[in-house]
């Protein structure tokens, strides 16, 4: 074994796995509090400008280390699921649309798992009241404020149309530099980050979801890392926790095990204060207190391998697996334009109530952006009926080819070959309460699932129902995924695995996060999260991990 690296020298330590929206927010109040704190994060670094845009830039943005791939994009396909996962400094925020909506109070619901209830939350909308708040100080959610943009007017038009009430969301996005500051794409953003480079508000471009190279996103490397890291804790890009040893079940600590992927050329180009200081391959460090926070597949499936080292570990891991009944479709051939890549990813929610929704579970619907690069490529995707549009045009050449009168100016004819409807496509986004029976299970070292979409169809086909009213209010037609056909559903929000409970028996983890049967290891994480969320989940994870940060100092005191 390793020595344990020097940087963690105090009382009171704790290693935070993963900088999502568990581990940044645990690393962050933990450090505040005085704990010696070291967040390992598989993925590197991706401060302004470092996203990929260009096809060969992309080719290296997925995460697949066999493959040696270290990118920022994790795609999982399980049967009947494909799920996309983020793998950077700030976890799924990198990638996430920035909406900040609370879970509603009456879906935090109790049902009798031991009579047959699929669903229990151990705690309730008021319990995670203040630290709701707590995150909505640091992240300091702004709404959208453009009145022109296509895409969101005609949304509240379809809403209004349709009888739902549709409302602009709090996005962690800037608009204005700060708090009473006037609306000004592409202004200076004040303030020092971890980067140390500098940031603008938003432009506008529609590319949230691919990672924004301007820094007008308050992701948590802008936010909760760059705080954390200032109260003293110390951040380890490219490194990959493997393993967990509890020593005396956790009373004396734990021994991690990490590899490192950030070695070699691949340390080039890298900000060196967030490496390790090391070139070992797999280091090991020792640590009173271990938070998980790499996400719902991560944290589960990082519980999963090492079961054997952690004897008497819930029955439960692996279960209450939910995608948050996510959806998407696409409006295609509205009435009007919609300029998709316009704005930021989402600026608008219609919030379905359960009195309005077919299945008696309320959801959500929202607008989706995409980049200037999804135009091209709905554009492409006409070109089959570009003869049929240019025919005129192909008329009136051949008359003056015939009449020996050719035209030398071709600009008119070149335009013709673009326009046609690339403008009035719209993706739609569905959210809402699917049944979390999803179970994760390793087959060695490949983590399946098994869930089906069938036990949730109510669901999907109100959400799909209120997609073909939108589209109806715009004058469209609808397109799904072939997939849908085939029973198969992808989520950007994948939650459960460790889910919360009120005994070992239905969860792995307590209402605070805490492993049953282990003093001082956490998980932090989308993984804790016993059924849907409903809305966008971000900031209801963020804010059960500041509860989690609330009982481990509880439970410990603070650092020394």
């Amino acid at each position: 074994m390793a020595e344990a690296p020097t940087h963690l020298r105090r009382a009171r330590t704790a290693v935070v796995v993963g900088s999502g929206f568990g581990g940044a927010v645990t690393a962050y109040r933990l450090a505040d509090a005085g704990y010696d704190v070291l967040v390992l994060e598989r993925g590197r670094a991706y401060p302004p400008g470092s996203f990929a845009r260009t096809p060969s830039e992309a080719s290296s943005a997925f995460w697949d280390p066999a493959e040696d791939l270290y990118g920022l994009f994790e795609l999982w396909s399980f049967d009947h699921l494909s799920a996309v996962c983020a793998s950077g400094l700030g976890g799924g925020s990198l990638i996430y649309a920035n909406v900040m909506l609370r879970k509603p109070e009456d879906t935090f619901v109790r049902e009798d798992l031991a009579g047959g209830g699929r669903e229990s939350w151990p705690i309730t909308a008021e319990e995670l009241r203040e630290h709701y708040d707590r995150v909505w100080e640091m992240q300091q959610p702004q709404r959208y404020p453009y009145d022109t943009t296509p895409k969101t007017r005609a949304v509240e038009a379809a809403a209004r149309t349709i009888g739902l009430a549709a409302e602009r969301p709090e996005l962690a996005v800037l608009f204005a530099p700060a708090a009473g500051d006037d609306a000004v794409p592409g202004a200076p953003v004040p303030g020092d980050n971890l980067h140390h480079l500098p940031r603008t508000t938003c432009r506008l471009s529609g590319e949230c979801n691919v990672g924004c190279n301007y820094g007008a996103k308050n992701t948590l490397d802008y936010t909760y890392l760059s705080a954390a890291q200032q109260k003293g804790a110390t951040i380890r890009t490219g490194c990959e926790v493997r393993t967990i040893e509890p020593i005396e079940g956790g009373k004396q600590g734990f021994d991690i095990g990490y590899r490192q992927h950030l070695l070699g050329p691949r340390r080039d180009g890298q900000d060196p204060s967030l490496l390790d200081p090391s070139e070992e391959p797999f280091r090991t460090v020792r640590s009173s207190v271990v938070v998980l926070g790499a996400g719902s597949i991560g944290s589960t499936r990082l519980l999963l391998a090492n079961r054997t080292a952690l004897p008497g570990l819930s029955a439960a891991l692996g279960t209450r697996v939910s995608a948050n009944g996510d959806a998407i479709a696409w409006v295609r051939d509205a009435d009007r334009s919609l300029q998709p890549s316009r704005g930021p990813v989402i600026t608008t929610s219609i919030d379905v109530p359960e009195g309005r929704s077919p299945s008696g579970r309320g959801y959500h619907v929202q607008d989706a952006g995409a980049p200037a690069i999804g135009d091209w490529f709905w554009g492409a995707t006409q070109l089959p009926t570009l003869p049929w549009r240019l025919r005129r045009t192909i008329v009136r050449l051949v008359r003056r080819a015939l009449a020996r009168r050719p035209d030398t100016n071709l600009s008119a004819e070149v335009a013709a070959l673009f326009g046609g409807s690339s403008d009035r496509v719209l993706p739609l986004l569905g959210l809402g309460r699917d049944v979390p029976d999803g179970r994760y299970v390793l087959d060695r070292d490949r983590l399946v699932l098994d869930w089906d979409a069938h036990a949730s169809e109510d669901h999907y086909r109100a959400v799909e129902a209120t997609f073909h009213d939108i589209a109806a209010a715009l004058g469209g037609k609808l397109s799904f995924a072939p997939t849908r056909r085939f029973n198969r559903t992808t989520t950007v929000h994948p939650l459960g695995g460790c889910p919360m409970a009120d005994s070992a028996r239905h969860g792995v983890v307590d209402a605070h996060g805490c492993v049953f049967g282990f003093h001082n290891l956490y998980v932090a994480d989308g993984a804790a999260m016993p059924g849907p969320v409903g809305p966008n989940p971000s900031w209801t994870i963020a804010a059960f991990a500041d509860r989690v940060a609330d009982g481990i100092i509880d439970r410990n005191g603070g650092g020394g």
